[in-house]
């Protein structure tokens, strides 16, 4: 028989997430292909397509070859393809994984990623209408922001996987 105060307790649990025990220790990932997370492995393309887009960008300034612009085109988008790829399987590791739902840093982590994917998006759609034109200085510019959400999105993520060990296969708490 339980108690009033056990009662209380789970309606208190039941009506505010707050009150709710964390469960951190369940950090597995759910999404991975013969024990290796597909997170983890899709995000190298983006980030390096990132960085491969603002290299082009600067390549297209300093000489002004078309090719370059068409490679800054061909990069983002991929960049961003991937980039949502790998936010798919992110995603559902987030919503999937109590220990990973659990903690602050994760939604942080999803946040970032999203504002970056939306302005990898923008700089993906400004160079469909031409993309020599879009370069400068509309384009570059957002390439660096891209390559700054990038790296402050990529650091977030280490900061998950090194620090707390989330998103990993049979490495316990």
């Amino acid at each position: 028989m339980t108690s009033t105060h056990d009662q209380r307790r789970q309606r208190d649990a039941d009506l505010d997430p707050l009150h709710t025990p964390q469960t951190l220790d369940d950090k597995e990932t759910r999404i991975a292909i013969a024990g290796h997370p597909i997170h983890a492995m899709l995000v190298a393309f983006p980030i390096a397509l990132t960085v491969c887009t603002l290299g082009a960008d600067l390549f297209y300034w300093w000489t002004g070859d078309a090719f370059w612009a068409r490679a800054g085109l061909w990069a983002i988008g991929m960049g961003f393809l991937m980039g949502l790829a790998a936010g798919v399987s992110g995603t559902v590791e987030l919503l999937m994984v109590p220990g990973i739902r659990a903690r602050a840093a994760s939604w942080t982590h999803f946040t970032l990623a999203v504002v970056l994917l939306s302005m990898m998006g923008a700089n993906f759609g400004l160079r469909l209408s031409g993309f020599e034109q879009a370069v400068l200085p509309w384009g570059i510019l957002l390439s660096a922001l891209c390559l700054a959400f990038t790296g402050l999105t990529g650091w977030h993520g280490g900061k998950l996987v090194f620090d707390y060990q989330l998103g990993t296969v049979g490495k316990g708490s």
